[in-house]
C-alpha cells in the first residue's frame, strides 16, 4: 500500500454539479453526490454512489485489478440497448484507508459511456 503524497497526489472532492452517465440515451446513473478524484497527471474521474446508479443494468465480471494507492478494483459490465459493454465500470469496494471516501461508488470509462455534468 502506498500513500498519496507530493510525488503522486490524489484528491477527492464533492462535485457541486449533477452528474449523469448514459449509454445510447439510456441513463445508467444520475447523481448530485458525485465525488471527483484527481490523481497525479491522470484525467479527473467521477465516482458515483451506487444508490444513484441503475444496478439492474449492470453485471459483475470476473475482472479485478490492483492499484497500490486505492486497493483492489472490481468490475461491472453495462447491459443496455441490447448491448453489453464489458468491464466498463470499476469500483473499489474496500479501498485502502486513505481512499475510504470512494467505497460504495462506481467509476465509468469515458470512452464507453457518456458522462455529463449538468449545472
Amino acid at each position: 500500500m502506498k500513500l498519496p503524497g507530493p510525488d503522486h497526489p490524489i484528491t477527492i472532492t464533492a462535485n457541486p454539479k449533477r452528474v449523469r452517465v448514459s449509454v445510447g440515451g439510456v441513463v445508467i446513473a444520475d447523481t448530485t453526490r458525485a465525488l471527483t478524484l484527481k490523481e497525479a497527471s491522470y484525467p479527473a474521474v467521477q465516482y458515483v454512489p451506487r444508490e444513484d446508479a441503475n444496478m439492474a443494468l449492470m453485471s459483475r465480471t470476473e475482472r479485478t485489478t490492483h492499484c497500490p494507492y486505492k486497493g483492489d478494483a472490481n468490475y461491472f459490465s453495462i447491459n443496455a440497448n441490447g448491448k453489453s459493454l464489458e468491464n466498463s465500470i470499476w469500483t473499489y469496494e474496500t479501498p485502502f484507508p486513505a481512499m475510504a471516501e470512494i467505497a460504495g461508488h462506481l467509476a465509468f470509462y469515458p470512452d464507453k459511456v457518456t458522462i455529463e455534468e449538468v449545472a
